[in-house]
C-alpha cells in the first residue's frame, strides 16, 4: 500500500466570531493504486484536536465545522473527509474498514502528529476506538458523539445477510447502479431518514441545508462508499461485544456525548458502552445522531471541558455520568 500527501492551499476564511483564521486545504492520499483528493479544514492554536465526521451518504467534513469554530479558541483543530466520502470526486473502489483504518493511522501519525484528542461522530467513533487499541499512544483523549458500530441495514435487520453483497455488486454496476443509488438517496428518502434518526427538529434539515446535503450524494463516485456503509461493509467490528471490548482496551480517557432522543437501537449500544468503567457520558436534553450539527454549543461545551483536563490525569476506574 502506497501513501503520500501534499497540501494545496485553497481559500482562507476568517472566523469573525472568534477572530481566528481558518484554512481550507486539499490533501492527496494514495492507497492501493487509487489517488484520492480529500478536503481538510483547520483553525486555532494550542493542543491538536482531530474532528472525524460520521460515515453516511450525506456526511462531509463540513458537518464538523460548527464544532471546529467553537473549539478553535482553545485548540488547534483539524477536520478531514474520509476516503470514499466528502465533496471531491471519488474513484470506484471496494472501500473497506482496513482502508479507512490505514488512512486514519496515517493521518494522525504523519499529518497531525499524534493529537491531544480526537472527536469522532457516529461510525467514526469505532474507528477511533480501534486506533486507540491497536496503535496505543496515537489518539489522546476520545470524545465519541452518538457512537455507532453497525450500518443502517444490519441495524434494521439485526445482523448481516448474505444478499448484502449482491446489493453492493448491483450498485457498483455501471448500468443499473446509478439508478439504484439515486433511489436510495432521493430527497424523499434522505428527508425521511434524517427526520427519524438524525435531527431532533424535523424542519432543521430543509431549504439550503437539505440542498447542500443532497449535493453531496451527487458527487462523482459517491455511491461506492455510501452503499458499503449502508450495508455494513464499513463496520469496523462484527458485534456489540467487540465494540465494547475496544472501549475496555482503549486505555485513554473517553467521553460519550449523545442526545435525549437518540434512536432506540443506537441508544442501547450507547447505554452498554456507558457501563464500562472509565467511560464518562454526557446526555444532552435534545438531539439524535446528528446532535453535533444541530446543537454544537452543548456538544462543544462538554468536549472543551473534557479535553482541557490535565492530559496526564489517570483514567478513572469508575463511571462518571452526567445528564
Amino acid at each position: 500500500m502506497q501513501r503520500a500527501w501534499r497540501y494545496n492551499p485553497s481559500e482562507r476564511k476568517h472566523l469573525g466570531v472568534i477572530g481566528l483564521e481558518e484554512m481550507e486545504r486539499r490533501i492527496l492520499y494514495k492507497t492501493d493504486g487509487c489517488e484520492i483528493t480529500l478536503g481538510v479544514e483547520e483553525a486555532g492554536s494550542g493542543p491538536s484536536i482531530v474532528l472525524l465526521p460520521a460515515l453516511s451518504s450525506i456526511s462531509i467534513r463540513e458537518e464538523m465545522s460548527p464544532l471546529l469554530n467553537r473549539l478553535a479558541s482553545n485548540f488547534r483543530v483539524v477536520t478531514v473527509d474520509w476516503p470514499g466520502f466528502g465533496g471531491y470526486p471519488r474513484p470506484k473502489s471496494d472501500w473497506s474498514p482496513e482502508i479507512l483504518s490505514a488512512f486514519l493511522d496515517w493521518f494522525i501519525t504523519e499529518v497531525t502528529l499524534q493529537p491531544h484528542g480526537i472527536i469522532a461522530a457516529g461510525h467514526a467513533a469505532t474507528y477511533a476506538l480501534c486506533q486507540a487499541v491497536h496503535r496505543p499512544g496515537t489518539t489522546g483523549r476520545l470524545v465519541l458523539i452518538a457512537p455507532t458500530w453497525r450500518g443502517p441495514l444490519p441495524t434494521v435487520l439485526n445482523g448481516q445477510r448474505s444478499w448484502f453483497g449482491r446489493i453492493r455488486a448491483a450498485v457498483d454496476s455501471p448500468v443499473v447502479g446509478p439508478l439504484l443509488y439515486r433511489m436510495n438517496v432521493s430527497r424523499f428518502v434522505v428527508s425521511k431518514m434524517t427526520r427519524e434518526h438524525v435531527y431532533d427538529d424535523p424542519e432543521w434539515l430543509s431549504g439550503e441545508r437539505l440542498s447542500s446535503k443532497l449535493a453531496i450524494t451527487h458527487t462523482q463516485g459517491a455511491r461506492y462508499g455510501s452503499l458499503r456503509f449502508v450495508t455494513g461493509a464499513l463496520d469496523r467490528v462484527e458485534n456489540r461485544a467487540s465494540f465494547l471490548d475496544l472501549a475496555r482496551r482503549a486505555n485513554v480517557p473517553i467521553l460519550v456525548v449523545y442526545g435525549e432522543k437518540t434512536p432506540r437501537k443506537s441508544l442501547a449500544e450507547i447505554e452498554a458502552l456507558a457501563e464500562i468503567p472509565g467511560v464518562r457520558t454526557e446526555r444532552l436534553p435534545r438531539g439524535k445522531l446528528g446532535v453535533h450539527e444541530e446543537f454544537p454549543d452543548s456538544v462543544a461545551e462538554a468536549a472543551i471541558a473534557f479535553l482541557s483536563e490535565d492530559q496526564h490525569q489517570s483514567i478513572p476506574n469508575a463511571n462518571s455520568k452526567t445528564s
